[in-house]
Formats: structure tokens, sequence, C-alpha cells
């Protein structure tokens, strides 16, 4: 198991940054947010509709709120979407590994992850599923995954398949007593 990886002194309220990239180190999503808190499940920030995101080749503004959770352990970081989300997704598990925090000055700190492809979904309209199978595998061999984290990450994905399928907390579908809900009130006072 992995050491635990807190954000240090982030206060709630506090501008983090996501700043992802893939395994080989080009650039993928920047997202904006702030930061909430902290709970059994890890650390919780709030990304507020009209958000600019962006990534090489794409950028939009978000089109409502969303919570994201960093997990105090376990290679992923996972999305929630609630009702406002025009969109068919309800929450979105990245599975990721090296995860960090980095300050930059006093209200801002920088959250770094290497996404490794594989998405774990609940979707409105298809339920539970795995997605980015085939990028996963095609950046297995063109980036030169090692074998361990391979292993590593399928079995964190079923893993994850299986929470989010059978709603074990945090992944329980965002309502009035699931955690997500909780944040998503305390994103939006």
């Amino acid at each position: 198991m992995r050491e635990e990886r807190g954000p240090g002194a982030l206060q709630p309220g506090d501008l983090v940054v996501a700043r992802n990239r893939k395994w080989d180190g080009t650039a993928h999503w920047v997202v904006p947010s702030r930061y909430l808190g902290e709970d059994i499940h890890g650390w919780w920030i709030f990304q507020g509709a009209g958000e600019f995101c962006s990534r090489p080749g794409a950028a939009f503004y978000t089109a409502s709120d969303a919570v994201l959770l960093v997990p105090r352990t376990g290679e992923y970081v996972a999305t929630f979407y609630d009702d406002s989300y025009p969109g068919d997704f309800r929450i979105y598990v990245d599975l990721a590994t090296a995860h960090a925090w980095t300050p930059i000055k006093a209200g801002v700190t920088e959250f770094h992850m290497i996404d490794m492809d594989l998405d774990v979904i609940r979707s409105t309209k298809h339920g539970v599923f795995v997605d980015d199978e085939d990028e996963f595998e095609q950046h297995r061999v063109a980036m030169g995954y090692p074998e361990e984290t391979v292993d590593s990450m399928r079995a964190e994905c079923a893993a994850l398949f299986e929470a989010v399928d059978t709603m074990q907390p945090p992944f329980d579908v965002p309502g009035s007593n699931s955690p997500s809900a909780e944040w998503f009130r305390k994103g939006r006072a």
C-alpha cells in the first residue's frame, strides 16, 4: 500500500489547478477548482460551472458543477456530477497514478497526476462501464508501460468497476445522502 498523499496546508476555498499528464510526460487536462476539505475517503475539490478547462487540442467552459475526489489510497481520481449536468455521466473515475500536490504560493496549489487512460463511468443511459481500454492498449505499447503497472492498473480498474457498480461509498449515486452530495452543498455555499 502506498503512503497517504495529502495536500498539506490547503484551506477550504484555496485554488487548486489540476495539471494532468500522460505516462510519457505529455500534457493532458488542466482544470481549475477550489479545495473544499477532506473526509474518510480523501480530499474533495469543487469544479464550478463556467470554469475554463483545456488540454492540447481541446478547450471548453464547464457546463455544470462537479466535485472531484482525490482518494487517500488508490490509483484513481473520481469526478461526481449531479442532475444539473447536461450529459449522462454521474461518476467518472480516471485511473491515475503519481498523485502529488505542489504549493505555488499562499492559497494556490497544483495537483499533479498521470492519467492511465482507463476510466470507470456510471452513466444514466449506459449503466456502469469501462472506457478507453483501446487507448490503454495503444499507450501500453507506445509509451512502454511497465508490465507491473499494466497489471496494477487492470486490477485497480476491476476493483473500481465493482465498487461503482455496487455503489459502495464513496461511489453512491449522487443524491441527498451520498458523500458527494454533501460536498456539492459545500461547494455551492
